[in-house]
């Protein structure tokens, strides 16, 4: 029963770091020079199984159908280099290059407002079923009184 609750709050925590980079995107959406100079690049995040799964036991447990997962984790936050800067003419703009572009960040403000939708609905699921463990286990403890 226990380990119901480590699998929905290690979502909870994943899916509100995940809520937490959006929102970090769209705050940096005109951010044209970060500490290193450079435009704010998009972030995301990778996550992954929790737990041992390249063990032997867990090897096995998956080719007799009978392993359980054990939750959620961020493995790491990535840059995302692979998708260019908006390039915008703004000839006055203090970091416009000798050609009077300026480089601002490849944050879409539609795509993170579809992921924040996303991660926001992945959290009231995992919620959800976190009370509905916890029912589970009221109502296990109130027919053991009797």
């Amino acid at each position: 029963m226990f380990e119901s609750f480590d699998i929905n709050a290690s979502g909870l925590t994943a899916q509100r770091y995940r809520l937490d980079v959006i929102s970090e995107n769209i705050a940096n959406v005109d951010t044209t020079r970060t500490q290193d100079g450079t435009p704010y690049r998009r972030k995301s995040v990778i996550f992954a199984e929790k737990g041992n799964g390249h063990s032997f036991a867990s090897a096995l447990d998956k080719a007799k159908g009978t392993y359980q997962a054990g939750g959620v984790k961020v493995v790491s936050t990535f840059e995302d280099t692979s998708t260019d800067l908006k390039m915008v003419y703004d000839p006055a703009h203090p970091d416009a290059d000798e050609n009077g572009y300026v480089s601002y960040p490849n944050v879409d403000v539609v795509t993170e407002m579809t992921n924040l939708i996303d991660a926001t609905r992945a959290y009231e699921a995992n919620a959800t079923a976190f009370t509905a463990s916890k029912n589970m286990a009221v109502k296990g403890l109130e027919m053991a009184q009797g």
